[in-house]
């Protein structure tokens, strides 16, 4: 059963719920009429107003939503409804807490699990660039490099047209030596399966994402062929 990681740099129901290409593409992946889709909104400190975009946006989509918190109460057979759902869509917000909490909680696991069982793993920004080696994230300020799950190879970076801080980050961390970077612009995503590329997709012509490395010291970008799915 393959492993399917959606990893978009922004975009989606959160960006732009009228043109929900990216999050039709995850939907579809799963080859089911009604999948079942669960958010984790650690890194947005579980905000109800995204919660309940999460599930407009779902519904009207035509799947069956749900999420899980681990703020409040939490049941410890948490990990049983994980594993039963066809997609686990990640938000945005602070990667260093999100993963200190799942950690604590053992979810990083379960979402290992959930991954080898055939499950999709996506999400935007700060569910874009966990499942990475490294992530280039704001949790912290100045802009700063963590470490990610290291379920994909190398670093990545979000809104990397989206905010003016990005480029230049990710060009001083790549010389202070992070790891290459997938650099993903807001309203692109890369889809990976077993661990390997397989596409690019935008829902809009403008979007890019780049392959940045280091070379004799310069800083090297190279678009990466990506597929227009809008409508």
């Amino acid at each position: 059963m393959s492993k399917q990681i959606v990893a978009l740099g922004g975009g989606g129901f959160s960006y732009e719920p009228e043109f929900p290409y990216l999050d039709r593409y995850i939907l579809d992946l799963t080859g089911k009429e009604q999948p079942k889709v669960c958010f984790l909104p650690q890194a947005s400190a579980e905000s109800e107003i995204y919660i309940v975009r999460f599930y407009r946006a779902f519904t009207e989509l035509g799947a069956i939503p749900s999420w899980q918190g681990f703020f409040r109460e939490v049941p410890l057979n948490f990990g049983e409804h994980l594993l039963e759902q066809d997609v686990i869509y990640v938000g945005g917000g602070n990667t260093f807490s999100m993963l200190a909490i799942w950690k604590a909680w053992g979810v990083d696991k379960i979402l290992a699990q959930a991954l080898e069982n055939g499950t999709i793993l996506a999400g935007i920004s700060a569910g874009a660039i966990c499942w990475f080696e490294q992530c280039v994230t704001d949790s912290a300020k100045p802009m700063t490099l963590i470490e990610g799950l290291g379920w994909l190879e190398g670093s990545c970076s979000p809104h990397y047209d989206g905010e003016a801080m990005r480029r230049p980050t990710v060009a001083r961390l790549l010389k202070d030596g992070m790891l290459p970077c997938t650099a993903l612009d807001d309203y692109a995503a890369a889809h990976y399966v077993d661990g390997e590329l397989h596409q690019v997709i935008t829902s809009r012509k403008t979007a890019n994402s780049f392959r940045v490395t280091l070379d004799n010291g310069d800083v090297i970008e190279t678009t990466m062929k990506s597929e227009y799915i809008g409508e």
